[in-house]
């Protein structure tokens, strides 16, 4: 079983960056197709982000594309966000998550990953 654990939030003015990292222990990354979720406060949670076992098919939600990335380095066991433009609304919990198999619309679906990341919180002040 891997274990998760996320780092990089903090508070950030609007238009502002941070990096977001996940390292995985237990179990080697590239076995895993990992994504990014978000929770605000009184919402539920949604997917931001995916990415596949090698890194070559990335997945967006429609709020941050063209200004969020995501990246993995298998070889450091690591999964990075790099959130540019930060607005007030990407305040939230983010939270890391892997699964060995995902397809289609499961990539979105935080129901379908079974490892998750204790959070890390991201605020963006206006």
């Amino acid at each position: 079983q891997v274990q998760l654990v996320e780092s990089g939030g903090g508070l950030v003015q609007a238009g502002g960056s941070l990096r977001l990292s996940c390292v995985a222990s237990g179990r080697t990354l590239s076995n895993y197709n990992m994504g990014w979720f978000r929770q605000a406060p009184g919402k539920e949670r949604e997917f931001v982000a995916a990415i596949s076992r090698s890194g070559g098919n990335t997945y967006y939600a429609d709020s941050v594309k063209d200004r969020f990335t995501i990246s993995r380095d298998n070889a450091k066991n690591t999964v990075n966000l790099q959130m540019n433009n930060l607005k007030p609304e990407d305040t939230a919990i983010y939270y890391c998550a892997g699964d060995n198999f995902l397809y289609g619309t499961r990539w979105y679906r935080s129901s379908e990953y079974d490892y998750w990341g204790q959070g890390t919180q991201v605020t963006v002040s206006s």
